[in-house]
């Protein structure tokens, strides 16, 4: 290798082996730095350094598996880690060699073991010698830079390992050092999890490491700053959570002994399951942290993921739920039993179920659970006070748009246990609303129509004949009325043209089934909407409130007429 050294004036070409000039050079640095006014051939040494370590990189990526190549990366990273180490070493020559050295030398951690080790070793010498701060802003760079490389999970590694030790090490303003890195770990270990050759015990090993050192950091403080730092290490384990189970590729249950190492993390902080299905946690915590700081809410993109997986793995796994002391069926039981915290299950669930990254085992589970929190819900346990449900009705319903990716079994199981617990009519019109979609949308094979047919009944009865007996209320429930008997009329018109198509017969088009909504449903609904509608022109007329009353139930009334001539035309033909 040829290089060229300008101690002055002069030039001499020497030719020398890669190891003995990165010695030459550190040489140089310290001498630079002893000679009045060497500060500028300081900073051209060091330029020079890093230009002979980035070429010598260069060449072993162009032939990988060159032994050779590997035994020189080897003598030249022992050659570095031998100069920061010696006692003659100056302060101010490896403070200027760590804003350098952290990031270049991070590049060779993944051509072997020893070379991964040399790393490590480099960079924790740099932690020792300087200044924790420093090295805070020093590693964060070189993370950030390493996300580029060719293997940045091993490359990565030295320089988690080094963050860790520094977060230790800071003596002032703990959180707001931590609340910078953290992101940037975070983007970091996001970055590995999609590599398709990804470890994932050796990734979950790097994000724990973060999360001990962070509690670490917590239990030396007081106060409003430590509640702080244990808000942001909930929210880098949640986040973590769902980076890891997204890198799964086999099964979900490899996921829970990791889980059951995250758990405690969460229970210091006083989270709880049900805070966790619900929302409750993660919005307090990222209250707490980020406040109007949109910049640092963008770090955590899966915090609802996380937090709605770190309770499924709860159901999967006993184990998990027993080493945080939660009892998923008390959890179970206040959803059922409280229609404010089952909606904002229903939301924090969508995150699952409209992952496409995600197994299909930890989805199963998801849908288990939700029809779990609608079983048994009783009128009595909704109506001891008008809830108004408008503020989670988005959030509803982006979960249930989801459903459309899972298999038609589990959707419309899912779909007839909503309606079947709904109380608020505008709530089941839009679970209607998905149902008609839902079936105009997919290409449903022969085999799922009869299960369609029979949802689709189920679900227009139990509007048209509510369960409890007597017929529907007008005008309040108007809204889940109309969306029945669109179904209904969309149903009749849909299958009309599937069997047309397939000759086969179909439950809703047969005669029992035709005769038993023309007398059950229709005709009793005729004559309720017909007096309804008499009753508002009768009484006060002009009257705003009865306007809208007929106002709400004309439409009604067209649509009803179109099914019952729909219905009519249909047992002619029988």
């Amino acid at each position: 290798m040829e290089s060229s050294i300008e101690g002055s004036s002069e030039s001499t070409t020497v030719t020398t082996s890669p190891s003995r000039r990165v010695r030459e050079l550190l040489a140089l640095c310290f001498s630079s730095v002893e000679e009045a006014g060497g500060f500028q051939d300081f900073e051209s040494f060091v330029t020079e350094l890093v230009s002979c370590l980035d070429s010598l990189y260069e060449n072993v990526a162009l032939d990988a598996n060159n032994e050779l190549e590997n035994d020189v990366i080897e003598e030249v990273l022992d050659e570095i880690l031998k100069v920061l180490s010696s006692p003659q070493m100056d302060q101010d020559v490896i403070d200027a060699l760590s804003f350098h050295l952290p990031k270049v030398t991070s590049k060779f951690a993944d051509i072997s073991s020893r070379c991964l080790q040399l790393v490590e070793e480099i960079v924790d010498r740099f932690v020792e010698a300087c200044n924790p701060r420093d090295m805070l802003s020093i590693l964060c760079e070189a993370l950030d830079a390493a996300r580029c490389y060719h293997s940045a999970s091993t490359c990565s590694t030295p320089l988690l390992h080094g963050l860790s030790k520094v977060f230790i090490l800071i003596q002032r303003r703990h959180y707001e050092q931590l609340k910078v890195a953290v992101p940037i770990v975070l983007n970091v270990l996001k970055d590995i999890s999609l590599e398709t050759d990804v470890q994932v015990e050796d990734l979950f090993d790097k994000a724990l490491g973060i999360a001990s050192s962070i509690r670490d950091v917590s239990s030396k403080l007081n106060n409003e700053e430590e509640a702080k730092v244990r808000c942001l290490l909930c929210l880098y384990v949640i986040q973590i959570t769902a980076i890891i189970s997204v890198s799964i590729r086999d099964k979900a249950a490899s996921c829970i002994p990791l889980v059951i190492q995250l758990e405690p993390f969460l229970t210091s902080c006083g989270l709880t399951h049900l805070g966790l299905i619900t929302g409750n946690d993660t919005e307090k915590l990222m209250s707490t942290v980020a406040g109007d700081d949109d910049e640092f809410i963008t770090s955590f993109p899966d915090i609802s993921l996380g937090a709605s997986l770190l309770f499924i793995c709860a159901k999967i796994s006993h184990e998990v739920a027993e080493a945080a002391n939660a009892v998923l069926g008390s959890v179970v039981d206040e959803l059922q039993n409280n229609p404010v915290k089952r909606w904002q299950a229903y939301g924090m669930l969508k995150y699952i179920l409209s992952s496409g990254d995600l197994l299909w085992e930890f989805k199963r589970h998801a849908i288990e659970f939700l029809l779990d929190i609608t079983k048994g819900v009783t009128s009595s346990q909704c109506n001891d006070e008008q809830i108004d449900c408008s503020d989670y009705t988005p959030g509803i319903y982006a979960t249930l748009q989801v459903l459309s990716d899972i298999p038609a079994p589990h959707r419309f199981d899912v779909l007839r246990a909503l309606v079947t617990n709904s109380r608020s009519p505008s709530m089941t019109a839009i679970l209607l609303g998905l149902v008609k979609d839902s079936m105009s949308k997919s290409s449903l094979q022969d085999t799922d129509c009869a299960a369609v047919d029979t949802h689709v009944i189920e679900l227009v009865e139990l509007v048209l004949r509510p369960p409890q007996g007597g017929p529907p209320l007008l005008p309040d429930q108007s809204d889940a009325i109309l969306a029945a008997l669109n179904l209904y009329r969309f149903a009749l018109l849909f299958e009309s043209r599937g069997k047309e198509r397939s000759k086969v017969g179909s439950d809703i088009l047969s005669k029992k089934n035709l005769e038993k909504a023309y007398k059950e449903w229709l005709l009793p609904l005729r004559t309720l909407v017909s007096c309804s509608i008499a009753e508002n022109l009768k009484e006060d007329h002009g009257q705003e409130s009865s306007l809208d009353d007929v106002g709400l139930l004309n439409p009604i009334e067209l649509v009803l007429y179109r099914c019952i001539e729909l219905v009519e035309e249909k047992l002619k033909s029988h």
